[in-house]
This record gives C-alpha cells, structure tokens and sequence, in this order.
C-alpha cells in the first residue's frame, strides 16, 4: 500500500463497497421476494376455496334434492379463475342441512402452472331452504 492510499479520505477508499454490498445481498432479496409471493398465493387459495364453498353451498340449498350437485358444483366453480378451476373439485351432500367442499390446488409462483401436492380445502353449511 502506497502512503498515498493510506491517507486517501475514507470516501475514496470504499468506493464501490455499496454496490459490493448489494450485489451479495440481490440473492437474499429475490429469494424473499418470491417466499412472500408464494405465501399469498396459498392465503388467496385459501380465501377462493372458502369463497366457492359458501357459492356452492347457497346454490344447494335452494336447489331440489336430485338437481343439487349440479347447482353446487356450477356455482362452486363460477367465480374461480381457469388457473385454480382446472384442478379443482366442488361436492355437496346433506339432506335438511347441506354442506359444500370445496378442493383448490396451490399454484407454485403463477397461477396455471405446476401446483404443490397438498391441496387447500373449503367447507361450508347451511340448513336447507323449505318452499
């Protein structure tokens, strides 16, 4: 080291330490940026399972005994997008008082793609409407 770096102003010194810095960090970031994405992928799963099972199970409860998994299943399925219907499954049973499931699988990072192999699970009852 030359006298002349030695008494260098420390500002000249740590040139280029912040972009260092940030670039040994840019991995940390994107890694917790997709964690996080991937987090509120499986809580809006969650709430579009609970959602299409409170559908599901209001269409079955006004529909007539034989017609209502078709009613439970077409209104489970209506509000969902094609990404979370393609693997979704919609039941209804009961009599007198009448619960939907509804079966979502979680996408990995977008929605349309690969999904994670535990799927997310919505219930929902209500007591049969009489005429």
């Amino acid at each position: 080291m030359s006298m002349r770096s030695a008494l260098a102003p420390p500002a000249l010194r740590d040139r280029g330490q912040v972009t260092i810095e940030f670039l040994g960090m840019t991995p940390t970031i994107i890694v917790t940026l997709i964690a996080l994405w991937q987090v509120v992928l499986v809580g809006y799963t969650f709430t579009l399972a609970g959602n299409a099972a409170d559908e599901a199970v209001r269409q079955a409860t006004a529909a007539e005994p034989g017609a209502r998994q078709g009613a439970c299943e077409a209104a489970g399925l209506k509000h969902l997008s094609e990404a979370w219907r393609s693997g979704a499954e919609v039941t209804c049973a009961g009599s007198g008082y009448v619960t939907a499931d509804v079966k979502l699988e979680v996408p990995i990072l977008f929605p349309g793609t690969l999904s994670f192999p535990f799927p997310v699970r919505g219930h929902a009852g209500a007591v049969e409407e009489a005429d």
